[in-house]
């Protein structure tokens, strides 16, 4: 007769009791893997609850569940997404039982994730003490259930569901190749054995997949030979452009792709240094950059603007990738964000939270400003993955005065991209934006570049001094400014209007929807 295999000890076994583990024991395989998939969806619906309490994830939901830490990765991921999807939901009936209090109150997450299962998901056995309590709740969690479809007058769950939910953007699965570890052409062959792909006409390491294209298990995947990374999150690195061995700065590096894509795009020469301050977030870059294979990163467990840029150890760093903090609007869909409680607080009320965005624009600025004033600096890249003018085209007016100073300009990354910024200053053509509802993400790229100094330096004395000069010749950052063009807020509301291709953009960039 066969032995069972022994199972391997982990958090969750180790807090059972005997009794429990032999119960565990005599599960069948989907049972027991249903059991622990449970404990490690906890988990991360608590780190992703709690990031989103505070507005700062530690990461997105994709990225907390497909870390090495997670064994049952697709069953985990499936059910944190559906008990997010259902928490509205769960958490009425829940009160209307008035089950969650005294100890278990302490256990939220377990409790959602287990009553999610009873309710909506896969049978539940009764082993372990959360199981088992809830299992004796569970004909009162069914009424509780039946009076809430009565209350908001729908026949079924799915229509309970769609009471809240927005509809999702369908969009390619974008593959970046790591070529420090894989060139492009032997990626998309490997890639193509199993599925159909493409290169990107934008991005050089970038392949595109199908929709939907499930590949967190493909081996490549698996050892860093290719990245699970959206296109214009992968435009920011290549918008920077450094070269192989010069010393570059990410300034806000955590998660760490675009860290790892520097190193790939140096060809492991030179050297990164990547600051992150958050130290949870720091892990996650390290464990990035190992899977990367690079070897010339440097991280930095620090706050970027205590760096001083007179330091001799950053004197020499020629290009500076600034992607701070922010609100994140623009890639909603792609991060899941639409499944977490505040995004369905804020839409439900159309809450303009103008207060966070200034507080995150005037350290957007800050950091800027911080970025530019690097001596050796020649090539700096601002982006954000929002689609709010304060945190994008406001930041960098706001710096253009010190930008010159500098002897920095604003240049065009991705000439042929139509989508451009908002025309609300002369020179936001050079600005990059990409649309959540044509490209699936709405990200913004802003490029700086210096000057030739002497360059520099004659054109700042001839138009101190010519005033017969016409102000086409002279640097946009020199010119008498133009009455500030103000377009809009651009809140929840509004954006979901923009997400589904209604809200009309400025004249300037009509031509980009008509074209595509």
């Amino acid at each position: 007769m066969a032995r069972a295999k022994k199972m391997k000890p982990t958090r969750a076994t180790s807090t059972l009791g005997p009794a429990d583990k032999l119960e565990i024991k005599r599960l069948s395989n989907a049972e027991r893997s249903a059991y622990f998939s449970r404990r490690e969806a906890a988990k991360v619906l608590r780190s992703v609850l709690e990031g989103d309490a505070r507005r700062r994830a530690v990461g997105s939901i994709k990225s907390l569940v497909f870390r090495p830490a997670i064994r049952n990765k697709k069953g985990t991921f499936a059910l944190v997404c559906q008990t997010l999807k259902h928490l509205a939901i769960i958490k009425n009936v829940l009160e209307a039982s008035s089950i969650l209090k005294g100890k278990w109150k302490r256990q939220a997450e377990l409790i959602f994730i287990i009553t999610y299962d009873i309710l909506f998901g896969q049978a539940v056995s009764p082993v372990g003490d959360a199981e088992k309590f809830l299992m004796q709740w569970k004909d009162a969690l069914q009424l509780a259930l039946a009076r809430l479809l009565v209350k908001e007058k729908v026949k079924t769950v799915e229509d309970l569901v769609n009471l809240n939910q927005i509809p999702e953007v369908s969009k390619p699965r974008y593959v970046r190749v790591n070529t420090l570890k894989i060139d492009v052409d032997s990626a998309l062959l490997e890639l193509g054995r199993q599925n159909m792909v493409q290169k990107d006409d934008v991005v050089p390491d970038l392949l595109i997949l199908p929709p939907a294209t499930d590949l967190h298990n493909h081996p490549l995947v698996i050892n860093g030979s290719v990245f699970l990374q959206g296109k214009a999150s992968s435009m920011v690195a290549t918008a920077l452009d450094p070269k192989p061995g010069w010393e570059v700065l990410d300034a806000c590096a955590a998660p760490g792709n675009k860290t790892a894509h520097l190193a790939a795009l140096m060809r492991g020469k030179g050297r990164i240094i990547a600051c992150e301050l958050n130290k949870e977030r720091v892990k996650r870059l390290k464990e990035t950059i190992k899977l990367s294979g690079a070897s010339n990163i440097k991280v930095l467990n620090g706050d970027f603007l205590n760096i001083n840029p007179k330091d001799p150890s950053v004197s020499t760093i020629r290009a500076i990738l600034l992607d701070p903090s922010c609100s994140g609007s623009g890639t909603v869909s792609v991060r899941l964000d639409n499944l977490l409680p505040s995004y369905a607080a804020d839409f439900a009320a159309d809450v303009k939270d103008t207060e966070r965005l200034n507080k995150l624009a005037a350290f957007q600025k800050k950091a800027l400003a911080h970025a530019l004033s690097f001596p050796a600096a020649e090539r700096v890249v601002y982006s954000t993955c929002s689609i709010h003018q304060i945190e994008n085209e406001d930041v960098i007016e706001s710096v253009l005065p010190l930008a010159a100073s500098y002897g920095f300009q604003l240049a065009t990354p991705f000439p042929q991209w139509q989508l451009r910024g908002l025309p609300v200053f002369q020179g936001s053509q050079h600005l990059l934006r990409t649309d959540p509802a044509e490209d699936g993400e709405g990200f913004f790229i802003a490029l700086f570049t210096k000057e030739d100094r002497i360059n520099h330096f004659e054109k700042q004395a001839i138009c101190n001094t010519s005033e017969a000069l016409s102000r086409e010749n002279c640097s946009d950052q020199l010119l008498n400014r133009k009455k500030r063009c103000v377009i809009p807020y651009v809140g929840t509301r509004l954006f979901q209007i923009w997400l589904h291709g209604k809200q009309d953009w400025p004249q300037k960039n009509q031509k980009h929807f008509q074209n595509k």
